[in-house]
């Protein structure tokens, strides 16, 4: 009896060792990294990157977003300061040949003591999938051209690179993010809120949304970035007498919301290569039987994927954040939500808010149901990686306020600012990477090979 007992005190003892080996060896990563200690700063208005280009009312500011469901056509948008020209588009297969021609609209507003400039959106139809076209504006003034390729014809092995941007804003570390983008290169942005922080100024200095305009048009002219409307676009200020909530981003930055079946501008999808993207709304209303909670109801039945088979799902407020700032600001979202993007088998979840870097494991919250005290997150191989990525380099500085311990849904986490690229190679794999600042832009900090929740639903933790 004795030799049994010690047998299962031994017994015991080694669960307890394998226990603590496996707990070790799922335990998330807090980066010891530690960006240096300048302080970040706006660049000033008199910078080169926020230079007005030469010429008499020469567009400026020159973006470019996705105008349809799959890249057919694109929204091209600028600004003409001295007085309004006009908003036509010419393009073409080459610079010398601008054979197509599109009208545009164009708009103003006022915002306190701020009067925008003549600001033009113009909608380029009829594309042609993986086609490199140039376009052109200014005509009657001072013409600029420049070019854009669109993204493949959607099917379930298409590649496709996104770049991964947010909480940019215009600071010298905002500089360094868009360099490093550049560097690493990449097909359309996917941007989850938070451009130019002209509402850190007083009285929201709306020049600094111009001047974060000309700051990105390096990039944003050249290939689509998918806009997603983060609190520092909301500029709701009543003190001012501004009481009309996303008015200089709604007048600046369309989105192809109408295409999508989506009532309001900051809810809507597209479809691009092999990827269906969902961009949501934080800060709009998404309790039962709203607009926006009607519309992904029926989004997520239209999402084919057999056709499209990465789901990608865009926020600016984070479902899963283990920083002290912006702590549990999108946990009334994620109840209302989490269960229908693990129902629909989402990979990733992108959100920005928090200026830190923060990767996840396949995690869900969705068996909670008040009386069960079933709250804590649990490994769900059917759930998406939820990835924070609002380390753009914004003049909030960085959010280095991690709790501790690391909670066990966490994989990887830093304090420092960056970038990342999703490269989706084919329906089953897609290659992760985060690139910190601070590093040489090639560079990866952290990265993994994702697999696709549809067609190989493995664990991919590793």
């Amino acid at each position: 009896m004795p030799g049994a007992r010690r047998r299962l005190s031994g017994l015991a003892a080694l669960a307890v060792l394998l226990a603590a080996a496996a707990a070790v060896a799922d335990a998330g990563v807090t980066s010891k990294y530690r960006r240096k200690l300048e302080a970040t700063v706006d660049m000033p208005l008199d910078a080169d990157v926020f230079r007005v280009p030469p010429g008499y009312n020469a567009p400026q500011q020159v973006h470019i977003t996705v105008g349809d469901q799959t890249g057919t056509a694109m929204i091209v948008s600028w600004v003409t300061a001295n007085e309004l020209g006009n908003s036509t588009v010419m393009y073409g297969g080459a610079p010398d040949r601008l054979d197509r021609r599109a009208d545009g609209t164009h708009t103003r507003y006022d915002y306190f003591n701020y009067t925008s400039g003549f600001i033009h959106h113009c909608t380029l139809k009829n594309l042609k999938h993986s086609t490199k076209y140039y376009y052109a504006m200014g005509f009657g003034h001072t013409v600029r051209t420049f070019s854009f390729t669109t993204p493949p014809k959607p099917g379930p092995d298409v590649p496709i690179k996104f770049g991964l941007i947010g909480d940019l804003g215009q600071t010298f570390d905002s500089n360094s993010t868009l360099s490093h983008y550049e560097a690493n290169g990449g097909d359309a942005v996917l941007f989850v809120g938070d451009l130019s922080y002209a509402d850190n100024y007083p009285l929201h200095d709306n020049r600094r949304w111009d001047s974060w305009a000309r700051f990105v048009e390096r990039s944003a002219a050249y290939q689509p970035w998918l806009w997603t409307a983060g609190n520092h676009e909301l500029d709701f200020a009543p003190e001012l007498g501004e009481t009309t909530p996303f008015k200089p981003f709604t007048h600046r930055y369309p989105t192809p919301y109408r295409a999508a079946g989506s009532t309001e501008p900051f809810w809507y999808s597209v479809k691009l290569a092999s990827a269906h993207v969902i961009v949501l709304a934080s800060y709009s209303a998404y309790g039962k039987y709203t607009p926006q909670w009607t519309w992904l109801e029926a989004e997520l039945k239209r999402v084919d994927r057999t056709a499209t088979p990465w789901l990608i799902v865009l926020m600016h407020s984070p479902w899963y954040n283990s920083n002290g700032y912006h702590y549990m600001e999108g946990e009334t979202m994620r109840v209302q939500f989490e269960r229908w993007l693990v129902d629909a088998k989402a990979d990733l979840v992108l959100a920005g808010h928090v200026h830190a870097y923060e990767r996840s494991r396949r995690v869900s919250n969705v068996a909670y149901d008040v009386v069960n005290g079933r709250a804590t997150p649990a490994r769900d191989l059917g759930a998406p990686v939820y990835v924070t990525i609002g380390d753009g380099g914004n003049i909030e500085g960085i959010a280095d306020n991690f709790t501790r311990p690391q909670p066990a849904y966490s994989a990887f986490r830093e304090a420092s600012f960056g970038h990342a690229t999703l490269e989706i190679v084919n329906r089953t794999h897609a290659h992760y990477a985060w690139h910190r600042n601070h590093d040489g832009a090639k560079a990866v900090a952290d990265d993994v090979w994702l697999t696709n929740r549809y067609w190989m639903p493995t664990d991919d933790s590793n």
